[in-house]
């Protein structure tokens, strides 16, 4: 039960968010056990943000997950996900930020896990 969230300060067309999610998906089976079938996006793009004193294009990828994954499952998502992100959006890796969240109780459709 992943959720992936992204905030950016580029703008991205619809159907660059689109591609996003499709993305995403393919990608968030990094970590073990996790699978687009259960996965939630958002994309927050034209925000004002900025890195290193800098507003130049950036972008941070907040990851939530159910239970938990090990380093090296995340070190691969790190790394794909400030590839991927760089090359979709036109930001340079050195400007992505991923955020891992565990959690150990997640609510769906009336219920607890």
């Amino acid at each position: 039960m992943p959720f992936i969230e992204l905030k950016t300060n580029v703008t991205v067309p619809e159907s660059g968010k689109a591609a996003l999610a499709d993305m995403l998906g393919r990608e968030i089976a990094l970590i073990p056990g996790k699978s687009e079938r259960w996965l939630m996006t958002s994309v927050e793009d034209g925000l004002y943000m900025t890195f290193a004193g800098s507003d130049a294009p950036c972008v941070i990828a907040s990851v939530c997950i159910f239970g938990g994954a090990d380093d090296d499952a995340y070190d691969k998502l790190t790394a794909s996900l400030c590839e991927k992100l760089g090359t979709s959006l036109g930001i340079s890796p050195d400007r992505v930020y991923v955020k891992y969240s565990e959690y150990s109780k997640w609510g769906w459709n009336g219920f607890n896990f």
